[in-house]
């Protein structure tokens, strides 16, 4: 494995700026990568190395003659196979997309080349994102079990190196719960703060664009790139951009972070993950940090209210697609648009009602124990057997609502929500733990994970695929 690819992104990016390491020499090495894991791991829906070394080439010349595109000039990058790229397919997982080549890039891929992004290629999804088929990306870490979400193979490519980042979206879970299960840092920002044109929605009102990095500080980068008003997106909200690198290392002192058990703690959590999280807890309260138990009884409705708008408002937009290529969708996905079609409007309308009055009072909790973060397990259990996914656990529940019972409410209430690696369960799988943060904080919540993460060494956590390779 060439050594380059063991660089963060933040490294990566300063190498090329100051000319040690040329753009072309960077994707080589990625390439390289990528021809080595994806044999095993199937990450990649679709690749570009001759496009991409081209990109490359074009970029170290205009750095020769002094220009720098941006922060993230000569770096490869993924992008999940629901985002628009011009005379790219995008699949988005389903054979009733075969052949579909947009004529436009969406708002964040025009970004991230805008800031000098090598994209090598397009992730692998579950079909149209609904998170429900298999997908044919196989987890670094144990094979034949659980890659995460549906964005599941931007998190595997970042895990084996094969994208020093990669780009989301996030309407249950689905940036966190890869970055969880892979040992990654990722980001559901603030519903608006990231541009949602040209990407296939899911639900337009709970779909959130987001980055899967190795540390907090590479996703506060891709962040400060993707991130901005849009008026091609109905949804985007013009507010003022943070500068999310400049608080970092700014520590603690003087935070307040909730810890809400009752809904967070004792649903599902096994005892590795609680374990792992409650050490996460005593290590903020001794770097300075405020803990204060808060109780909100109404995330209990929160699962209800989220499924309700998301059964209608996907059924909703392939209403004329599925109807005219219904065999094409994989049975799971048609199930579930058949039973959003069956979601009555009052339905409908009451899971919004319920949403505005469930954002009001996590507001008031935020409000009233003046807290910069909610923290807890971003998942309660690790990756589990792909076969075991949707088969009933004690109580009940699958893994897979397991899952979602906690990244739920941050897509309801559109609330940035980050997951950052906190350690290894007894067998060996990747711990993630979350902070919910206030509207447009990213920062805040950036700032206190990376004080954590600066005392572990969880960003280098190596899957064992890496090892069985060679690499």
């Amino acid at each position: 494995m060439n050594e380059l690819v063991e660089r963060t992104l933040a490294e990566a990016s300063e190498l090329v700026a100051r000319r040690e390491v040329s753009a072309v020499e960077l994707t080589q090495a990625v390439l390289q990568q990528i021809a080595e894991t994806e044999p095993v791991v199937s990450a990649f829906a679709h690749l570009f190395p001759d496009a991409a070394l081209d990109e490359a080439r074009t970029l170290d010349r205009e750095l020769a003659h002094g220009r720098l595109r941006g922060v993230l000039h000569g770096v490869p990058i993924g992008v999940k196979d629901i985002v628009y790229m011009r005379g790219v397919p995008t699949d988005a997982g389903s054979r009733a997309l075969t052949g579909f080549v947009p004529d436009y890039d969406a708002t964040i891929v025009r970004k991230l080349r805008d800031a000098g992004a090598v994209i090598v290629g397009k992730t692998v999804t579950h079909e149209f994102a609904w998170g429900v088929n298999v997908p044919v990306t196989r987890s670094p870490w144990r094979d034949g079990w659980y890659p995460g979400g549906s964005s599941a193979g931007s998190g595997v490519a970042v895990s084996v190196r094969s994208a020093f980042g990669a780009i989301g979206t996030d309407t249950g879970g689905s940036i966190r719960i890869p970055a969880a299960v892979n040992g990654l840092v990722g980001l559901k920002p603030t519903f608006g703060r990231v541009s949602r044109h040209g990407i296939i929605p899911l639900s337009w009102s709970l779909d959130h664009p987001g980055a899967l990095t190795r540390t907090v500080a590479d996703n506060a980068i891709l962040l400060q790139v993707l991130a901005g008003h849009d008026p091609a997106d109905l949804g985007s909200i013009d507010e003022p951009l943070a500068d999310y690198r400049a608080q970092l290392e700014s520590g603690v002192d003087d935070s307040v972070i909730g810890v809400e058990r009752d809904h967070y703690f004792y649903s599902g959590v096994i005892e590795d993950v609680r374990a792992a999280v409650e050490a996460v807890i005593d290590e903020y309260a001794s770097l300075g940090a405020r803990i204060v138990e808060v109780q909100l009884p109404a995330f209990a409705a929160m699962p209800s209210a989220l499924l309700t708008i998301l059964l209608a408002e996907a059924s909703a937009f392939h209403r004329r697609l599925f109807r005219e290529r219904a065999l094409d969708y994989d049975p799971a996905t048609r199930l579930l648009l058949e039973l959003g079609e069956l979601v009555p409007a009052t339905h409908y309308v009451t899971g919004l009602r319920a949403r505005t009055l469930l954002r009001d009072r996590v507001k008031n909790l935020f409000r009233a124990h003046g807290l910069d973060a909610l923290i807890s397990p971003t998942i309660p259990l690790p990756t589990v057997p792909n076969e075991q996914r949707n088969q009933p656990r004690d109580g009940g529940e699958t893994a897979f609502t397991a899952y979602v019972h906690h990244t739920f409410p941050a897509n309801l209430l559109g609330l940035p929500a980050l997951s950052v690696p906190c350690g290894l369960t007894s067998d060996g799988l990747p711990i993630g733990f979350q902070l919910l943060g206030r509207p447009f904080a990213e920062a805040t919540i950036f700032r206190l994970a990376r004080a954590y993460e600066r005392n572990h060494s969880w960003p280098a956590l190596r899957p064992p695929v890496l090892q069985d390779l060679g690499s």
